[in-house]
């Protein structure tokens, strides 16, 4: 299960819509690894002037790679992230997340996210990520 939810966040969701504040804090406390790098890249982000700002390093272990892949294979939670720090998020593989200003620069997401980026973030170390 990718979320800890709680009672109420299940019976409201189960009532029609759910309050997006809750359900992002669902996420920070479910998956806090992951929330943490976007909030902190965004924070980066604000902070700078490059058109993207993004992580390199590894996770400590699996279960904080698995933060990383449940939140950014799940649209639900990656759109609410986008929406709650004000970001585009794009990821390469495992680790590498970035987050990119919402309405910026097209050219330096595009160029992120394209085959040949892909292709040029490969190593032997990433085979089994």
């Amino acid at each position: 299960m990718s979320l800890d939810v709680s009672p109420e966040l299940l019976a409201q969701a189960e009532r029609g819509e759910v309050d997006e504040a809750a359900f992002v804090d669902t996420v920070r406390t479910s998956l806090p690894y992951a929330y943490r790098m976007i909030s902190d890249l965004a924070g980066e982000l604000e902070r700078g002037s490059a058109p993207f700002a993004d992580n390199t390093t590894p996770p400590p272990s699996e279960a904080e790679r698995g933060q990383l892949l449940r939140a950014l294979a799940s649209d639900a939670i990656r759109g609410s992230l986008e929406r709650h720090f004000g970001v585009r998020l794009a990821f390469q593989n495992c680790h590498r997340v970035a987050v990119f200003r919402t309405g910026g620069e097209r050219e330096a997401y595009d160029a992120f996210t394209s085959p040949r980026a892909q292709l040029l973030n490969q190593s032997p170390q990433l085979r089994d990520c």
